[in-house]
């Protein structure tokens, strides 16, 4: 089974690749035997359902198995031999010259010079968790916890408020009759920044009309770049009650014995964990940077630059159906808005596992083993999410392959000119 192979791009190649008759007949003979001897058919006993039975059951699905086989066989067998090292998945395709040839196309790792990671430099962020975050912290579960309170004075900051209201935008009544209903805490965002603001001072009962500007790509078309009259009423007003961080509380965070010291202990734990990811991925994105800036020169395979920027379109327009939007028809053409940032992810990713290649980087076992107990930690059986990372190929393979990019951004980082950069966590943990 002999491959042979063309050159159809600078970083392109076309293997053809004739898979063997007999070869393929007498793994096809040998699997259809073994089934024979094993399967269970209604009216046969185990081991005696005559050949053709077996063949005409079973042929079909093992001759495309066994063809399937050989093909891989073929295809790993002839990239060993031309040396060749393949980025992204092959096309493989039957050929014209009948039905046991198969064409192949690959594109290669381009060449990529000497790496040297020692003339990079690289800014590597640092920070660690004080006890004014931990405090923190415990404010805003506070916040979560809060419960509001009628009363009787002109609404602040922070306030609940239920609110009506209607504009009048070139003469338009919006809505033409009646008024829009809803609640709004003052200073969440929830509403238009003027509007909320607008709020203060308003008891229960008051209105006012406010003139709000709506800048031109504002969410609601007939009022974006209007300047539109706004009338707001406020019906009820209720002020925040903060609960007591007392043994109810701690327990109601899952720290069954209530008590306030493990409490800390556990937000402090929960807060590392969270700075840990939040500082690889400034690293992941510092390193990138360098090595864009210093191999931005080099030419990428094309075909996995595009296959990249169509991966992103995909998960963008999942994000948007995930958070209730409607991506409508989207464009043929659509992912050529994500070339640019597809070719710097192909870039690092093919540069980073040059880097581990040429260098004999392997996967540490401890590492990923670490990384899957942090994962796991965070849900309320850690043990199963364990488990099914164990039992799942996918899963773990795409978190050995995150562990190994890591190990990687962190050897490039430890051997390259770099500084540290002394960080608050909240500075840190800002994206």
């Amino acid at each position: 089974m002999q491959a042979s192979i063309e050159t159809t791009g600078n970083l392109e190649r076309r293997l053809s690749i004739p898979l063997p008759e007999d070869r393929l007949q007498s793994l096809v003979s040998g699997r259809l035997s073994e089934i024979g001897r094993t399967v269970r058919l209604n009216g046969f006993r185990p081991g005696k359902v005559p050949a053709k039975v077996v063949q005409q059951r079973y042929g079909e699905q093992v001759r495309g198995e066994a063809i399937e086989n050989l093909l891989r066989e073929g295809f790993d067998s002839a990239i060993r031999s031309n040396e060749l090292r393949v980025a992204g998945q092959p096309r493989i395709e039957k050929s014209d010259e009948g039905e046991l040839a198969f064409v192949a196309t690959v594109e290669l790792v381009p060449d990529f010079g000497d790496i040297d990671v020692s003339a990079l430099t690289v800014v590597r962020d640092s920070a660690e968790v004080s006890d004014a975050d931990i405090d923190q912290m415990i404010e805003n579960l506070r916040l979560q916890r809060r419960s509001f309170q009628p009363v009787a004075r002109a609404a602040q900051v922070g306030d609940l408020v239920a609110v009506e209201t209607f504009s009048v935008a070139d003469g338009e009544r919006l809505p033409a009759e009646g008024a829009e209903a809803g609640q709004v805490i003052i200073g969440s965002g929830m509403m238009f920044p003027a509007i909320e603001q607008g709020l203060v001072g308003l008891s229960k009962g008051e209105e006012k009309t406010l003139d709000v500007e709506f800048p031109a790509d504002w969410r609601v078309p007939v009022l974006a770049g209007k300047n539109v009259a706004v009338t707001v009423k406020a019906q009820d007003v209720a002020e925040p009650v903060m609960p007591e961080v007392d043994a109810e509380f701690i327990k109601s965070f899952g720290v069954k014995s209530g008590d306030a010291e493990q409490f800390r202990a556990d937000i402090r734990s929960n807060l590392e964990r969270e700075l840990k990811g939040a500082l690889m991925n400034r690293l992941r994105r510092e390193v990138g940077e360098q090595l864009i800036a210093a191999y931005a020169s080099v030419e990428l395979p094309p075909r996995l630059v595009e296959t990249e920027a169509r991966s992103m379109l995909a998960q963008q327009v999942e994000q948007i159906r995930r958070q209730g939007g409607n991506p409508g028809q989207v464009p043929a053409d659509a992912h050529t808005g994500f070339m640019d940032a597809a070719r710097k992810r192909v870039l690092v990713g093919l540069l980073v596992g040059e880097v581990a290649r040429r260098n004999e980087l392997r996967l540490d076992p401890k590492r990923l083993n670490e990384t899957l107990n942090l994962i796991a930690s965070t849900y309320e059986e850690p043990e199963q999410v364990v488990e099914m990372y164990r039992q799942d190929p996918q899963l773990m393979s795409g978190l050995q392959g995150r562990v190994m990019e890591e190990q990687v951004i962190d050897w490039i980082a430890e051997r390259a000119q770099h500084t540290v950069n002394a960080l608050s966590f909240q500075e840190a943990i800002r994206p």
